[in-house]
């Protein structure tokens, strides 16, 4: 459904069975104004998923100022800024789950002859390669971007200001050198690359490095004076991968939706749960952020949030997504400074989940699975119990029901033989040894002894 208030236009594909109550509209749009005015931004354009979804749009103020303001559409395009580096670790997943490279390549592999040759890709995929922030030059101030030679040349003068995996240290850099490397391995121009492999197969039809005419203008306003002036347009050059797409709230919706539930058109989708899996904490003392491969993590209460924030000349964007619920936000401010875009996306999905609640399907009585019957059941490790049983047609075991993430899910290899897919020990191998009688007599799980009474350590080796 759209949403409305003075001075904004909006328009959302309300779909029936996923569409919001009225009441937690007006409560999402009392956000989003009360967010516009506080931040003094020029215009807020946002949109919610769920459910594969875009649900609702707001726009308030104007996406461009003048004698005739005229407020943003879901299809105005607004620069995304950073949100283009989870666009570029797609990509780089994608050329990695068809084999054409490793993460564990390094910078040698793809750009032989660069003094950066050992850093790893999974490194600069998680702002954990040490790589000093920027670019060589001062481009933030010259806004004028180098094109590709330029760019690797400056490669050559910059710093690893920090050992490998040391610290998260955020590396704009990085992701240009992760551009050219999707442009080594393909033989393509990185933005052809992007169209192709993740905004086509997601229809994406608004997004990319050139806006069109009527996009967004992006806008510097005066702290004291509250006067809004126009910001130059910058063009990202060959440092595009860190940050220079354009896109719309219908489109980043679609993205959201992939991101909370993926499917094989653009790559695995165990590939997505990878990549937004923490590898490096960004707040050691807090514990609440992390980074993934091209994902950042926010934690509030019990709940993570993945996605990123963007900022350019004259633009702030925020996308959250929580995935276990389907429900994804993005936010547009056409502002330099100022606007906490993805606290407010985060935010919006928050009140989504909390006002209504993703609601599981209903249960079903399991199908009886002959090969399982002598696995199922308490079990003791350690001196500790724990019980296998079956979940949506698959065999679980759990250490204590206090506690979810002592669960683990396994998958069969063969005869009595499963891996462990999912949760605790994920990867370990859990073996089933059968008495003469075909009878299970214990498992190990991981190597340890898993048996039908508790033993001690001492009872093992009897």
């Amino acid at each position: 459904m759209s949403a409305s208030a003075a001075g904004t236009a909006g328009t959302a594909a309300g779909i029936a069975g996923t569409a919001l109550s009225a009441g937690l509209e007006r409560d999402l749009l009392a956000r989003v104004v009360t967010a516009q005015r506080s931040w003094r931004s020029p215009g807020v354009s946002v949109g919610v998923v769920r459910d594969g979804h875009l649900v609702w749009s707001a726009h308030v103020g104007s996406a461009r100022l003048g004698t005739s303001p005229a407020p943003a559409t879901d299809d105005t395009q607004f620069m995304i800024g950073s949100v283009t580096k989870t666009f570029t670790a797609l990509t780089v997943m994608s050329l990695r789950d068809e084999g054409r490279l490793s993460l564990d390549d390094t910078l040698e592999t793809c750009l032989p002859g660069t003094r950066h040759g050992r850093v790893p890709l999974r490194q600069m995929l998680a702002h954990a390669s040490g790589l000093q922030r920027e670019p060589v030059g001062n481009i933030w101030e010259s806004l004028e971007a180098p094109e590709r030679e330029e760019f690797l040349a400056g490669v050559e003068q910059a710093e690893q200001v920090l050992p490998g995996h040391h610290a998260f240290h955020y590396s704009n850099l990085a992701y240009g050198l992760l551009g050219a490397v999707v442009e080594r391995v393909t033989g393509q121009e990185w933005e052809h690359v992007v169209r192709e492999r993740v905004l086509e197969p997601l229809g994406m039809t608004r997004t990319g490095l050139a806006p069109a005419d009527d996009r967004a203008l992006g806008y510097q306003v005066d702290p004291y004076a509250g006067t809004a002036s126009e910001e130059p347009l910058f063009t990202l050059n060959a440092t595009a991968p860190l940050g220079g797409l354009w896109s719309s709230v219908a489109d980043m919706a679609r993205y959201a939706a992939y991101v909370a539930r993926p499917d094989d058109r653009v790559v695995h989708p165990e590939t997505v749960e990878e990549m937004c899996r923490p590898i490096i904490m960004t707040d050691v003392d807090g514990w609440s952020g992390a980074y993934g491969l091209g994902f950042g993590m926010g934690r509030r209460g019990d709940r993570v949030y993945v996605g990123h924030g963007g900022a350019m000349p004259g633009f702030l964007t925020g996308l959250r997504v929580r995935r276990a619920d389907g429900v994804g936000a993005v936010v547009f401010a056409n502002a330099t400074s100022g606007a906490l875009t993805l606290g407010l996306a985060t935010d919006l999905v928050e009140a989504v989940v909390e006002a209504e609640p993703t609601l599981a399907a209903a249960w079903v009585p399991e199908v009886e699975q002959p090969a399982l019957a002598g696995l199922l059941g308490l079990w003791w490790a350690e001196g500790s119990p724990i019980t296998f049983f079956v979940r949506d047609g698959e065999m679980w075991s759990r250490l204590s029901d206090d506690e979810p993430l002592s669960e683990t899910r396994y998958a069969a290899e063969g005869a009595d033989r499963f891996r462990a897919v999912a949760g605790r020990e994920r990867g370990e191998v859990l073996e089933v040894v059968r008495s003469a009688d075909g009878s299970v007599d214990k498992l190990y799980f991981a190597t340890y002894a898993v048996t039908r009474a508790p033993l001690s350590f001492a009872e093992l080796q009897a």
